[in-house]
Parts: structure tokens; C-alpha cells; sequence
């Protein structure tokens, strides 16, 4: 499913969905948990109160400065965040040599781009293929790959997707609209913090007059975890 273009909600905003997501014990379908991440509600949770209580007491304390957690949260939401893996894919796309170096140690090769964060230290890339298909999850809490994806969206952290993403890893595609074919090895990586995965998707054919910033555009954060595939506009993905 590709992504829907929303107003980025805030640090309240943010506070409010993430607090409602660990609240969250099980829903019936992932596809369920991905609806759920746009869905708002009027009133904050017991969880989501006592985030707020304990950011007042750091605050007051002094040992939080409010402006400085929401340039923190701002940069990961707004500056840090799919566009910057979509940069590193393309330029995978289209240079060869920088594929190679990106396959070989990722944190190097990423690092050539700007894009380094305490969160990063160690990433694989893994490619997807005519006959490979790979999908990443986090079974265990939500590793995520932040420098290059940003923020992990609420379903990723769901425990529907962690969970069936393992089991019934071609039932999870299917939700999000994907297909595979059944010739087509569906691989499951599961990223944890010591390690973490990036989807390289194969690039789409009949875009190789594109440049390098019109491939980016290209690319979702979805297709960057492998519950999509990259598509060019007026054909299948």
C-alpha cells in the first residue's frame, strides 16, 4: 500500500499515536494496525498521560529541555525520514560501483550521502530480485533502521506485523496490496540492535532515462521495509 501524504502531527501528536500503539494489545489484521495509524482520539490514554507526567518531571527537574526534544523529534519526523533512504536507493540504481559498496558495508556507503545517526552503526542492505523477495520486521520491540527511514510507522510496531509477518509472511503482503508470485522466495529478516535491514527493491523497468532524483521520488518507505514494490507511474507494481 503506498503511503498517504498526511500534515506531520507534532511531538503531542506523535506522543498521543505511540502511546496508543503500546497500548494496543492485538488487532484482528496488520492492515487494521496500518488504518490505525492515522486514526486520532480525543482523549490521551492512561499511557500516554503518564509519558506526559514524566516528560514534565525531566523537564522540571532539568534535566530535559523541551525545545531541544522537539528539534530531536521535528528532525526525525520532517528531516530525517524515507526521502533519505529513497536518495540512497537511487543512487544505488543508478551507479553500479556505489551498489557494490552499499551491498558490502552499508553504514560506509550510507555515510557517503551525510546520513549517519547514533541509530545506524550497524545496517545490511538486502536485494530484492526476480526470484527473492525480502521483507524486515522486528519481532521483538520495533528496530528500525532511523537514520535513512526516520520515524517507524505504528503497524511496523504492531504486534499483528510482528508476529505474522514470521508466520504467514505472503498473507501479510497480500494486506498490503503486494503480490508474490509463488516461484518467488519470500524472505523474512528480523532486525533487532544490534542489526538492522533496508530492502533494496528492484528497480522498475523502462525507467532508465530517469535521473537519480526522479528515481528517489520513486521510492516509499514502504517498498524500503518490502511490504511494497517499487512501481513506475502508469504500470503494475
Amino acid at each position: 500500500m503506498a503511503e498517504n501524504d498526511k500534515t506531520p502531527l507534532g511531538r503531542r501528536g506523535f506522543l498521543r499515536t505511540a502511546a496508543a500503539s503500546a497500548a494496543a494489545t492485538a488487532l484482528p489484521t496488520v492492515a487494521q494496525s496500518k488504518d490505525a495509524e492515522h486514526d486520532h482520539q480525543d482523549l490521551p490514554s492512561d499511557l500516554a498521560l503518564r509519558v506526559k507526567a514524566l516528560e514534565s518531571l525531566l523537564v522540571e527537574k532539568g534535566l530535559v529541555d523541551p525545545a531541544a526534544l522537539d528539534v530531536l523529534v521535528d528532525n526525525f519526523e520532517n528531516k530525517i525520514g524515507p526521502r533519505d533512504g529513497a536518495r540512497v536507493i537511487a543512487r544505488a540504481w543508478a551507479d553500479p560501483a556505489y551498489k557494490a559498496r552499499l551491498l558490502a558495508d552499508a553504514p560506509a556507503a550510507i555515510a557517503e550521502l551525510g546520513f549517519t545517526s547514533g541509530q545506524g552503526e550497524h545496517m545490511l542492505i538486502v536485494e530484492n530480485g526476480p526470484k527473492v523477495h525480502n521483507l524486515v520486521v522486528c519481532t521483538l520491540c520495533s528496530c528500525y533502521p532511523w537514520p535513512v527511514l526516520g520515524l517507524p510507522p505504528v503497524w511496523y510496531k504492531s504486534a499483528p506485523y510482528r508476529s505474522r509477518a514470521v508466520i504467514d509472511p505472503r498473507g501479510v503482503l497480500a494486506e498490503f496490496g503486494t503480490q508474490i508470485d509463488e516461484d518467488v522466495e519470500v524472505r523474512v529478516w528480523d532486525s533487532t540492535a544490534e542489526l538492522r535491514y533496508i530492502v533494496l527493491p528492484e528497480r522498475p523497468a523502462g525507467t532508465d532515462h530517469l535521473s537519480e532524483e526522479q528515481l528517489a521520488a520513486l521510492v516509499t518507505r514502504d517498498a524500503m521495509i518490502g511490504v511494497a514494490k517499487v512501481s513506475w507511474p502508469g504500470k503494475a507494481p
